[in-house]
C-alpha cells in the first residue's frame, strides 16, 4: 500500500512512524519536516498529503502536527478526505470501521512508539462496516462533501475566503 505521510516536526515518534509503516511492507512517501527542503507548516504538508488520497496516488495518509488537531482539520478540507484523530487503537478502529476513514492524523506530543505501532495494528486491520446504517452515514458525509463543493464553486471569489463577522458582544442581564 502506498501511504502519504506528513508531520509538521522531525520527532522521534514521526520517524519510527515512517519505518514501522516501511518494515509493514508498505510504500512511504513523505511531506514536511520528514522532507528536506519541504514546507514544514502543519497546514500545508498535511494538504499534500492528503491531496495524495484524493488524487488516488496514495492509497492512505498519516498526517502528524503537536496535537493532531491542526493536521487533521487541514486534510478535511481536502475533498474525499475523511481524516481521523487517533489517539489509541479503539479510536482508530472505530475510525476504520464506521467511518471509512482514509486518513490517520496523529499528535506528536502524547503519541509513544508502543501506542504508536497498536493505532497502526488496530487501523490497518479495520475495513470498513458493512452495516446498512454505516453505509448510510458514510453516504450523507458524502454528500455534504459534494455539496461543500459545489457551494464553494458558485460563492463569487471575493467572500471565499473572508473570513465570518464577529458574532454580536454579549450584552448584560439587566437586574429588576
Amino acid at each position: 500500500m502506498r501511504i502519504a505521510v506528513s508531520s509538521d516536526l522531525d520527532e522521534p515518534v514521526a520517524r519510527l512512524l515512517v519505518e514501522e509503516l516501511c518494515a509493514r511492507g508498505h510504500e512511504v512517501v513523505t511531506y514536511g519536516a520528514l522532507r528536506p527542503g519541504a514546507d514544514t507548516a502543519w497546514a500545508a504538508c498535511s494538504e499534500r498529503a492528503a491531496r495524495e488520497v484524493a488524487a488516488g496516488t496514495a492509497d492512505q495518509a498519516v498526517v502528524c502536527c503537536w496535537t493532531g488537531t491542526g493536521a487533521s482539520i487541514a486534510a478535511n478540507k481536502v475533498s474525499g478526505v475523511r481524516a481521523a484523530l487517533c489517539a489509541d487503537a479503539y479510536t482508530a478502529d472505530g475510525a476504520r470501521r464506521w467511518n471509512d476513514a482514509n486518513v490517520l492524523a496523529l499528535g506528536l506530543r502524547l503519541t509513544s512508539g508502543p501506542v504508536l505501532k497498536e493505532i497502526l495494528d488496530a487501523w490497518f486491520a479495520g475495513e470498513p462496516s458493512e452495516d446498512a446504517e454505516d453505509r448510510e452515514s458514510m453516504a450523507h458525509v458524502d454528500r455534504l462533501d459534494t455539496d461543500r463543493g459545489a457551494l464553494q464553486a458558485h460563492r463569487p471569489a471575493a467572500t471565499r475566503s473572508a473570513p465570518s463577522p464577529a458574532p454580536p458582544a454579549p450584552t448584560a442581564a439587566r437586574r429588576p
